[in-house]
């Protein structure tokens, strides 16, 4: 469990940080895109008040708390199966990114409304209109982690 909590709040602490760093020290809400690597990364403001790639963003309010209340769901339900049928450390800590991206994600929607989105890629000249955020990261890549990694006989209870 060490392991989870110690993945779970280095995620959300990179995720908080970069995003008040774009917010605030880059200040991208005013000044706009700003292309970090020319034709592959763009940092582009976006505000998610839906899940992945906007999707079902309409009743953003309502929206909003019911996102915020699956994330908790979610990230209890997570660290309940690394308390108790969790044993490879790497899936202990996919587990912990899944959580702690969750999280960063959910401040956010309580602090602004909507997630805060910054990442934009592009490649081989397809045109990205996607933002995403290092939480994003953390969730998918704790995901993978877990499919990898976890013990397929321990996931029901």
């Amino acid at each position: 469990m060490r392991l989870t909590f110690i993945a779970a709040v280095l995620a959300f602490l990179a995720d908080q940080a970069s995003k008040i760093w774009i917010l605030y020290g880059l200040g991208l809400a005013t000044r706009g895109p700003v292309e970090v690597i020319p034709g592959i990364l763009t940092f582009r403001l976006g505000w998610n008040t839906g899940v992945n790639f906007g999707l079902f963003a309409n009743s953003a309010e309502t929206t909003r708390w019911i996102l915020i209340a699956i994330a908790l769901i979610i990230s209890a339900w997570i660290l309940w199966w690394a308390r108790t049928g969790l044993t490879r450390a790497m899936a202990l800590i996919s587990a912990g990114l899944i959580v702690g991206g969750a999280l960063a994600n959910a401040l956010d929607r309580v602090i602004y409304g909507a997630v805060v989105d910054f990442l934009n890629t592009t490649c081989c000249g397809f045109q990205n209109p996607y933002t995403f955020n290092i939480a994003d990261i953390a969730i998918f890549a704790g995901a993978a982690g877990l499919l990898i990694f976890a013990d397929a006989k321990k996931i029901t209870p």
